[in-house]
């Protein structure tokens, strides 16, 4: 038995079931809402599309951008067709269909006809059975029973009730049925039925005892663009099957229409409520602050600057200054809720660079523990009212964010910031360097969390006051302690082992203030406006800065800040668009002209990496976008189109072209795609706009040639490169032109090559070192008597990218060191004019898991990799690159939910192991 089939036999049991994932083919690859007369996709093989675009576009004028109209491609079945040419009467069709926009005309009604009552999922309980509903709202999943029947879960906002569709003679057509079950998720429809008593109670919906019998159904607004994942996924994921983080904050809105989310950010609107309703009753004034400022807020760096009309400004990192000149204008007492800015350049779960600060200030009589026992009471005032309004929506979290209720006494416990410290001594706890914690210097994150679980342990405690920070922990406007002043008179409040909030007594004396500022290196001048209200006196106060997105996880137990933020904004937040330096502009897939394609080969070096380089070989099939240019290389291997490389587009351009090509496969091919040796910008883009699964088992083979990592080799190397050379052997470096006879000598080494290699090969591309020279470079190493030892050709690449060494034979007979010596010299021509180079795609040592990977596929896949590895010699390449001191890049083989399977395996395997191809050949 061969290799191939070996490793397929023993991986079938564990790869066969790749996809657990409840979503269809026909939901995860969407076909658009057109009208049946027009043409479904986009783009095609690449002869159809050059002869359409010639036939069809003005070729004269070549600025403007090409038709969307008359796409190539086989007509099918859309949902609309359901509601043409079929035999149901008009009195039937009346019943289901697809609504005109509504652009609030009031719709035609009889004399004296009183409007339909509509109602909403929420009012729908078994005391209202028995009465006719009309309703708008969301399918949140169809279940197929039969030719005649379906049920249909409805969603508005986090209420869903089950309806059921069935055929009945003179009411409802089996036509109604098949149209209900090609909608969507995701798609809104207006729905009239009877509203009955369940026959058996609905445990996934969160109406039980009642259901719908569906008499109408409209359409009203329809999905036509593919999603990651729909809200039924999301909300019936599993431990081992469970939506990436990125990928739910990926996509935002989709992942906001969850109940989860519906309920998460229902308790945030509590928190602000009671917070609000606390503070009005005791006369406390709303303020709104100026996000706008001359100065920073709290000094240091952590501040975003920008250009104020030629001058400098900044985001406020709190509303504190504006606060305290309130306080300074006898407002007395006041609070904001409002945005807060931070430049951390912090990527952890607990950061963000924009949240929402819950802030309160107030005038004190003795002493600023009065601010603190009235921030005490409001925070507990928060905690009473969300777990007692909100215990439906706390339910709902536990679902997918397990927590317990916060412990919280009667008397909050208090300590101060000394005794922490010694608890956390006493303990045995150090830090980073080895060190206990000092009681002046603040508490790094581990630490923090560990005096809350000691606190936790000791009194029993989930919310505590932690008193009197050391001074080098506070900003500047923060009152020393009068007794010692490398104390404060600050406290923080913290929950479940994280700090919720800052507060303290604020500076008031004008001289001391200004001192403060002088000494940390700022400008008072920058804070005239500020500073003026202590320079005309202001009462002693002191007051909180509450972040309301981490009171909300902590409370809930969310573990993500970002999941409380409702559109979360960190350092990875707006990132800057690639750079399109393209070797030829003229090619760009952003602006095709009209008419034509572009050259393939100069795709591949505007965009290609390594792998596009293969696409000019025969076995590809080349799918081009008509209305971009772009283009996918695809062959196909037992019912899959095995998918090679990134397309080759401007990334930005990655999910409108896959979308393309997806869509077209599955009408004009009825196939699925797998993709193979993708970077992970377009894995980023497939996994969280498609919901693809990835993984990686290899990895691009970069060299830095810039910081001449080539020239760094081993005394081996060196060696061997010395003894080739004692042997008379000589490289030559032809550029992109080789003479014929210089070709005819190449052709019959490579014969020769080929003839002496055994047992099956993995491999990428053919041997066909002719094709595309304009875009190769060509070196040869010969000894005196002019036979041919060994050859490189270097292949043009994306200017990102370099070259690539796409081929380097080291033909029998080769004295040894030949193909070190030529590689090298290679290299060195390369980095005159590129920053880097690429072996191409060598074997990783172990699977790193993408998107939707679960922890268990993970380890399936693991061990079908490492079988592979060893009985197929993978790393056989990689040892040799080693030598030039690549860096590895890795690349990814993604395909959809339900697309690997063992079909799906045999397919890659087979798509590397045709005959007749090679790369590199040590």
């Amino acid at each position: 038995m061969s290799k191939v089939k070996t490793v397929l036999k023993e991986l079938k049991a564990s790869v066969s079931g790749s996809s657990s994932r409840k979503s269809s083919h026909h939901d995860l690859f969407p076909r658009k809402d057109r009208h049946s007369t027009e043409s479904p996709v986009r783009g095609g093989e690449e002869k159809e599309v050059e002869a359409k675009l010639s036939s069809t576009e003005d070729l004269v004028d070549d600025s403007g951008t090409d038709s969307d109209s008359d796409h190539h491609g086989p007509p099918q079945k859309h949902i609309e067709d359901f509601l043409t040419n079929n035999t149901d009467p008009p009195e039937i069709k009346e019943h289901y269909g697809k609504l005109p926009i509504m652009q609030s005309i009031p719709p035609p009604r009889k004399e004296h006809e009183r409007p339909e009552r509509w109602w909403h999922l929420a009012q729908m309980t078994s005391e209202s059975a028995g009465q006719h509903v009309v309703f708008r709202g969301r399918i949140h999943v169809v279940r197929h029973m039969s030719a005649k029947m379906c049920f249909i879960v409805f969603r508005e906002g986090i209420d869903t009730i089950q309806g059921v569709l069935r055929a009945k003679d003179g009411e409802v057509s089996e036509n109604m049925v098949r149209f209900a079950e090609h909608m969507r998720p995701g798609t809104i429809v207006l729905t009239k039925g009877l509203l009955r008593q369940a026959e058996q109670r609905v445990n996934l919906t969160s109406v039980h005892d009642v259901e719908i019998e569906i008499t109408d159904l409209h359409l009203e607004s329809a999905r036509t663009v593919p999603v990651p994942f729909s809200v039924y996924e999301a909300e019936e994921q599993t431990e081992d099957h469970r939506i990436a983080d990125r990928v739910r904050l990926a996509n935002r809105i989709l992942d906001l229409r969850t109940p989860t989310s519906q309920a998460i950010f229902r308790i945030q609107s509590g928190v602000c409520h009671f917070f609000r309703d606390y503070l009005d009753h005791l006369r406390f004034v709303e303020i709104h602050t100026p996000k706008l400022q001359g100065g920073a807020t709290e000094g240091g760096s952590e501040v975003f600057k920008l250009n104020y009309f030629g001058r400098d400004a900044f985001l406020a990192q709190s509303p504190q200054l504006a606060k305290q000149m309130c306080i300074a204008a006898d407002f007395q007492r006041v609070y904001e809720i409002g945005p807060v800015f931070r430049a951390e350049n912090s990527n952890t779960p607990r950061h963000l660079t924009e949240y929402t600060g819950l802030d309160i200030e107030m005038v004190i009589d003795t002493h600023y523990h009065e601010a603190m026992h009235t921030i005490d009471n409001t925070l507990k005032h928060i905690f009473k009212g969300i777990y007692k309004r909100y215990r439906p929506e706390i339910e709902t979290l536990k679902h997918h964010f397990p927590s317990e209720d916060m412990i919280i006494p009667d008397e909050t416990v208090r300590i101060t910031f000394a005794e922490g410290a010694k608890l956390l001594n006493e303990s045995g706890w150090k830090n980073d360097d080895g060190e206990g914690q000092s009681e002046y210097e603040d508490l790094p994150t581990k630490a923090e969390r560990e005096l809350g679980r000691l606190v936790k342990e000791k009194y029993n405690t989930d919310y505590y006051i932690l008193d009197k920070f050391p001074a080098s922990a506070r900003p500047f406007y923060t009152m020393p302690d009068a007794e010692n002043p490398n104390l404060t008179n600050s406290f923080d409040f913290m929950v479940r082992g994280q700090e919720i909030l800052s507060g303290g007594q604020r500076v008031h004396d004008y001289d001391m203030l200004k001192n403060n500022l002088e000494r940390m290196g700022m400008d008072p001048e920058t804070l005239k406006e500020y500073m003026d209200g202590f320079a005309y006196i202001a009462p002693p106060h002191a007051g909180a800065g509450i972040g309301l997105e981490r009171v909300v996880s902590l409370i809930l137990e969310l573990g993500n800040l970002r999941y409380a933020s409702l559109f979360h904004r960190d350092p990875k937040s707006f990132p800057q668009p690639p750079r399109s330096d393209l070797r030829y502009p003229d090619d760009s897939t952003l602006s095709r002209h009209k008419g034509k394609l572009q050259p393939l080969e100069n795709l591949v070096a505007n965009y290609g990496d390594a792998t596009n380089t293969s696409f000019m070989d025969e076995r590809f099939r080349i799918w081009r976008d008509d209305k971009t240019g772009a283009a996918i290389a695809y062959t196909p291997e037992h019912g899959r189109a095995v998918c090679a490389g990134d397309p080759l587009c401007d990334p930005r351009q990655y999910g409108e072209v896959a979308e393309a090509f997806i869509e077209w496969l599955q009408e004009a091919k009825g196939m699925k795609p797998i993709w193979v040796l993708i970077g992970k910008p377009f894995e980023a883009v497939i996994g969280e706009r498609f919901g693809f699964r990835s993984f990686s088992v290899a990895a691009e083979q970069r060299v830095d040639l810039e910081r001449h990592a080539h020239l760094q080799v081993d005394k081996d190397v060196e060696r061997k490169v010395r003894h080739a050379k004692n042997e008379g052997v000589e490289v030559t470096e032809y550029g992109n032109k080789i003479p014929d006879e210089m070709k005819t000598k190449i052709d019959q080494r490579i014969k020769d090559w080929q003839a002496g290699r055994k047992g099956e090969q993995v491999h990428l591309s053919d041997i066909t070192p002719w094709v595309d020279q304009t875009h190769r470079q060509y070196f040869v190493a010969q000894d005196k008597e002019g036979k041919v030892h060994s050859m490189v050709v270097l292949a043009e690449l994306a200017l990102k990218h370099g070259v690539q060494v796409k081929w380097a034979l080291d033909f029998p007979g080769a004295p040894n060191g030949s193909i070190e010596m030529i590689v090298q010299d290679a290299l060195k021509s390369a980095a005159a004019s590129n920053k880097q180079a690429t072996f191409g795609a060598g074997a990783s040592p172990e699977l790193k898991a993408g998107h939707h990977i679960s922890s268990t596929k993970a380890a399936s896949l693991a061990k079908m990799y490492d079988s592979i590895t060893k009985r197929m010699h993978l790393e056989n390449k990689t040892g040799f690159r080693a030598k030039f001191n690549p860096w590895h890049d890795p690349v990814y083989i993604a395909y959809p939910a339900k697309g690997l399977g063992q079909k799906g395996i045999r397919a890659i395997v087979d798509f590397f192991k045709e005959d007749g191809h090679s790369e590199t050949s040590k």
